[in-house]
């Protein structure tokens, strides 16, 4: 039976991982990062990654989007939990995903092994290849507004 205890995203665990992730909206765009690695390398997605052993949720928002954008997050709030099937590489994550209206500054690429690049995108107007939690990010922003907002 595979380790549970890797570290590696590549590595295949026989139980789900925990994941988080920021959809950061400020007038009516969304902050994506280009994935450079697996899983989903090549798709634009919000900031985010793992949750450290003991590290609460939040928490864990908050530095995975300080590590990747150099961004101080504000206040937050769940937005939606997204259950994440990558059969190709036999990873199950299950990954909250919080709001953050605002924040302070502008995105910087932090993590170059890891990103492509750092944009922000009109919340109708995504790039053609997107996570599934950004997605799902995006999809749960819509019914909170509601039609025509």
């Amino acid at each position: 039976m595979p380790s549970t205890s890797s570290t590696d995203p590549t590595t295949p665990a026989p139980q789900p991982r925990s994941g988080c992730g920021a959809a950061i909206v400020r007038d009516g765009r969304i902050l994506l990062l280009e994935r450079l690695r697996e899983p989903e390398a090549g798709s634009w997605g919000i900031p985010g990654g793992k949750v450290d052993w003991m590290e609460r949720l939040e928490d864990a928002v908050r530095r995975e989007t300080r590590e990747e954008t150099g961004l101080e997050l504000g206040p937050v709030e769940l937005l939606c939990v997204v259950d994440h099937f990558e059969e190709r590489l036999q990873q199950h994550w299950i990954s909250p995903v919080f709001l953050a209206e605002t924040s302070q500054g502008e995105p910087v690429l932090r993590e170059p092994e890891k990103h492509g690049g750092v944009r922000w995108f009109p919340l109708d107007h995504l790039p053609e290849r997107v996570t599934v939690s950004t997605r799902a990010a995006v999809e749960a922003i819509g019914r909170r507004r509601g039609p025509g907002r």
